[in-house]
């Protein structure tokens, strides 16, 4: 999922990674395709994705470059005039439709009303020639998270909304305060949904997106925008109308459509699923989407390790745990004072990196499988341990 609080953001954002909760491929096309601020310590992944967005097959067969000789459309350049990016988009929908099983003239008339949004694209536009990155701080991302207000209103949240959080933890095995944390660091709690109009948003991404370097950003955009009209041509939702975040992430949880589609749940079995105003469906959306992307019930998010001098060796920066136990204490980890023997001593571990980079310096610590869950949601390093972070404090009274 992308949280419109990240807008608040908007001086310190240099790149678009990828969201809140996504497609198949990643988990949570939940939430939506996350975009970190540069301060954001992203996981190294192969697909440079996002852990919302992901980068979903738009299920278009398309297969590179501008135009084919067979018509199809294949778009590997941004359309450079107008009239292009018209003939482009239905190209596009044209191949939705056939695809999809879904209406053409529908399609192409819910794209013709999509507008470029130069806001959107300015957002995510990559920092000029010669200018700087931001340098990565964990300590400034944990503060903007794990704060007072944050903690208060989450404490609020959870009084407010105990008996929906009690039955989706019994019902999921995803702990009350996590789902809470996500909410959150997402939407403060469902405050701050976002104000951009989705169809807008998802159309200059996908065929104006503002970085010809990065045409698998494009195509992830246009992944999401397939899912959108499929939504709402089968009756799901209402594109015309639908506001989210800059990035296309909707609702209380900043679901991106291809996890709307594919993890959103009702609460009480209903066949409508309502994102925005129901909280007990997004509570359970939240919940359902972290068990697909590989939630264990019962097992911790971080573990007590004493890492040995020289652990960052062991980072490896991706969206797995690769190591266990015995390979940690090969390396010279022990259990912090007063651990014990636990079952996530059998299960797959990761250390992961935190860094403080004006200082030179980084927190390490040692994750499990359910860490590199929180990470399908927004693939952040930063946002899962803060995520984390968020839920000890929720937890801690």
């Amino acid at each position: 999922m992308l949280s419109a609080y990240r807008l608040l953001q908007f001086s310190l954002l240099a790149a678009l990674i990828t969201g809140c909760a996504t497609s198949p491929t990643t988990g949570p096309n939940t939430v939506g395709a996350k975009q970190p601020s540069p301060d954001t310590q992203t996981a190294r992944s192969p697909s440079g994705g996002t852990a919302s967005a992901g980068t979903p097959s738009t299920g278009l067969g398309v297969r590179g470059g501008s135009a084919n000789t067979d018509g199809r459309f294949d778009p590997a350049s941004r359309p450079p005039t107008d009239a292009a990016r018209r003939a482009t988009m239905q190209r596009f929908g044209v191949e939705l439709a056939a695809n999809r099983q879904l209406a053409e003239r529908s399609v192409l008339e819910l794209l013709s009303e999509a507008r470029y949004n130069p806001t959107v694209a300015r957002i995510v536009a990559p920092p000029a020639a010669g200018q700087p990155r931001a340098l990565r701080s964990w300590v400034s991302y944990r503060g903007r998270v794990v704060e007072p207000l944050r903690i208060a209103q989450g404490e609020a949240f959870m009084q407010q909304y105990s008996a929906e959080l009690k039955r989706a933890s019994a019902r999921y095995g995803v702990p009350q305060n996590i789902i809470a944390a996500i909410i959150g660091v997402e939407t403060l709690y469902g405050k701050s949904q976002g104000s951009f109009r989705v169809l807008d948003s998802l159309a200059t991404l996908g065929f104006d997106y503002p970085d010809a370097t990065r045409p698998d950003r494009a195509e992830m955009f246009r992944g999401q925008l397939a899912d959108l009209i499929e939504l709402d041509l089968t009756g799901r939702l209402d594109a015309r109308t639908l506001k989210g975040s800059y990035a296309g992430a909707v609702g209380i949880p900043q679901f991106m459509p291809g996890s709307i589609k594919r993890f959103a749940v009702s609460a009480q079995g209903a066949q409508a699923i309502n994102l925005s105003t129901n909280m007990a469906d997004a509570i359970d959306s939240v919940a359902n989407f972290l068990v697909e992307h590989g939630w264990q019930r019962g097992l911790p998010v971080f573990v007590p390790v004493k890492l040995a001098a020289g652990a960052d060796k062991l980072v490896e920066g991706g969206l797995k745990p690769t190591l266990d136990w015995p390979q940690l204490q090969a390396a010279g980890a022990t259990l912090a004072p007063g651990a014990k023997d636990a079952p996530w001593m059998r299960t797959a571990l990761g250390v992961i990196d935190l860094p403080e980079q004006a200082a030179g310096t980084v927190e390490l610590r040692t994750a499990t499988q359910n860490f590199f869950t929180i990470t399908q949601y927004n693939r952040s390093y930063f946002y899962a341990a803060s995520v984390a972070d968020l839920a000890r404090a929720l937890a801690s009274d």
